[in-house]
């Protein structure tokens, strides 16, 4: 039911007893801010039923409470507001029944809708926040929360937080890393597996175990001070089953029921094949991820609206510098057009990344912003994550030479990059908190590991890092179960007997993986031909893998040799970007490389990286 509420007037909803106020339980969201480019606010009212009560506002210049609506549940109502430009910071005051009900309209920060979001020039460093560090053991076990704290279970809680990331922002300055994905924060009141954070039971509140919103807002300061951008990931497919809501939905089509549990389909596919039947098109999107995770239905208008809020106030309240949704394809997609819209008019320099994990680059590509779909849809999604890459990554360096195996895996991905508007907006990886790690116990040598992160440091993209990937942390994906994925980082509690965090606590391998890293990663820094510049590569020979980074000024050559033998490489096939360079300076060992020779020397299972100078 919708009727229009002026300010200061008291409104009697129609055919409803007057009742005393309940104690509103919920006000969502809590604020919000003047000059917003989203200036049409509609404010969540939950409590006993409040639906039943008169409702108004006081007179605040420049805001109008424009309309009430009520949902099914009578413990609901939704305000729409509207703040006119140029409005004074202060509070707004509703009266409900007997009760006052402040909103607070806090001034926006200088230059908020500029903020820069991550890009090329970025490295982001994944982090999972109960495995990394644990800075404030007294919040380890919150009783009311449920999953207890166990470090011998995998799938416990092991009690990593917010304190701990900020005791160790140092060391990621020192690595290199200039932005931080951290697995989700915010609340997960589970009876179980709460550890990962993808059950989410209160959009608007960090999960105490981990800290508090304003210790959150506090870390991303820090993180700013050290030029590290913090991005949020945020999940709007599913929430928990122990979400606030989920014991009142405010409409029966908040979520996405079913006669009996059903499953996603999991087949993303289905979301664009030309072919595909509306049963498996909606079994994909509006089943269930899991047991313990509804389907969130962005079709009800009053729950996209939430949800577009929500990006929107975390991003200004944090100073937030990225959003990773989680399960891209999985929600209503014309929703997920709304809300990327929404977001990138408010801050147009902002990035966001969707997690497409789709097998091909066709299939990637499709939900990039500005594909040319021939549906016609547009994603307005800027960043899409590169798994045929990562695939591609995992084979690419464990076998020999052949027309599409060994090397010839990458060049043949990035051949694909016809596909996408933008291949520069692309986050590439050779691991996450979802697949088996890069590095693995078997290995007995860096070849691997070393050809592996040259090449995700200078090709096209955005790329991202794993933690304890620099410390060559190893995990199989067993069953889809990933404990093993998020082990504990060494030296993140206080009772750890070795602390990786420093060079004495880690053994000689760790530190020369760890030094490598480190080498490429402050190089990176500054190197505008790896940001910006054009890629061109060359067919792989031998299983030896050749590509240049260019721009008008600058320019990197990157050999990748993955053969377990010497051999020499003839560089006359390269005179189309060698021509006018007599020398380079090869950045992993600091050597000039005489270029004017006709072979040039690789040694086995290595990666050069050189950047070009001129006569």
């Amino acid at each position: 039911m919708k009727f229009k509420a002026l300010a200061i007037l008291a409104i009697l909803l129609l055919n409803s007893p007057v009742m005393k106020a309940s104690l509103i339980q919920r006000i969502e969201p809590g604020n919000w801010w003047t000059e917003m480019t989203l200036n049409r606010i509609q404010i969540l009212l939950y409590g006993d039923s409040i639906a039943h009560l008169p409702l108004s506002m006081e007179l605040y210049e420049g805001v109008s409470l424009n309309q009430v609506h009520k949902a099914e549940s009578p413990n609901y109502l939704f305000l729409d507001v509207t703040i006119s430009p140029n409005t004074n910071p202060g509070t707004v005051i509703f009266r409900i029944g007997a009760e006052k009900i402040e909103w607070p309209l806090y001034q926006r920060q200088p230059n908020s809708r500029y903020r820069k979001g991550f890009n090329a020039s970025d490295v982001v460093y994944l982090l999972f926040p109960d495995r990394f560090c644990n800075g404030d053991p007294s919040n380890d076990y919150i009783p009311e929360l449920g999953d207890r704290l166990n470090r011998k279970d995998l799938y416990a809680r092991h009690g990593g937080d917010i304190q701990g990331i900020i005791n160790k922002l140092d060391y990621l300055n020192q690595l290199g890393i200039t932005a931080l994905w951290i697995n989700p924060l915010l609340e997960n009141k589970q009876e179980a597996f709460s550890y990962h954070g993808y059950a989410i039971t209160d959009f608007y509140k960090v999960d105490p175990r981990f800290g508090s919103n304003e210790l959150y807002r506090a870390m991303v300061e820090q993180a700013n001070q050290r030029g590290i951008k913090v991005i949020i990931d945020m999940i709007f497919n599913h929430c928990g089953n122990n979400h606030w809501w989920m014991k009142d939905l405010p409409f029966r089509d908040w979520i996405n029921q079913w006669p009996e549990f059903t499953r996603s389909n999991y087949r993303g596919i289905a979301m664009m094949d030309p072919h595909a039947s509306e049963f498996d098109r909606k079994k994909m999107a509006d089943g269930w991820f899991d047991l313990s995770m509804p389907d969130l239905n962005q079709r009800n208008p009053f729950l996209s609206t939430y949800l577009i809020q929500n990006s929107i106030w975390w991003i200004e309240y944090a100073n937030l510098s990225g959003i990773r949704m989680d399960t891209y394809p999985y929600p209503d997609k014309n929703f997920m057009v709304q809300w990327a819209k929404a977001v990138m008019e408010e801050y147009p320099n902002f990035n966001i990344v969707g997690e497409t994990w789709l097998n091909y680059p066709a299939w990637v590509a499709y939900w990039q912003k500005d594909a040319p779909n021939i549906d016609g849809f547009n994603s307005h999604l800027p960043t899409v994550m590169d798994f045929p890459l990562m695939y591609a990554m995992g084979r690419a360096f464990d076998e020999n030479y052949g027309w599409d195996t060994g090397l010839s895996r990458l060049y043949e991905i990035l051949a694909h990059d016809f596909l996408y508007p933008n291949p520069l907006n692309i986050m590439i990886f050779a691991d996450n908190h979802d697949v088996t790690r890069f590095h693995r116990e078997k290995d007995k040598s860096l070849g691997r590991f070393k050809l592996g992160m040259a090449f995700l440091l200078t090709v096209r993209g955005i790329p991202q890092i794993y933690y304890g990937t620099e410390i060559l942390m190893t995990g199989t994906d067993e069953n889809f179960s990933h404990g093993k994925l998020r082990k504990d980082f060494p030296g993140g509690w206080p009772d750890d007997t070795k602390n990786a965090f420093t060079s004495r606590g880690r053994t000689k391998m760790q530190n020369e993986a760890w030094d490598y890293l480190q080498k490429i990663l402050q190089w990176r820094k500054t190197s505008k031909a790896i940001h910006y510049g054009k890629l061109t590569h060359f067919i792989p020979e031998d299983n030896i893998y050749v590509y240049f980074r260019h721009t008008e000024s600058d320019k990197v050559m990157i050999i990748l040799h993955s053969n377990f033998t010497p051999r020499k490489l003839d560089l006359t096939r390269f005179s189309e970007l060698l021509s006018g360079h007599k020398t380079g300076h090869e950045i992993i060992s600091g050597k000039t490389i005489d270029l004017t020779q006709d072979k040039l020397q690789l040694a086995p299972r290595s990666a050069m990286i050189i950047e070009l100078k001129q006569f």
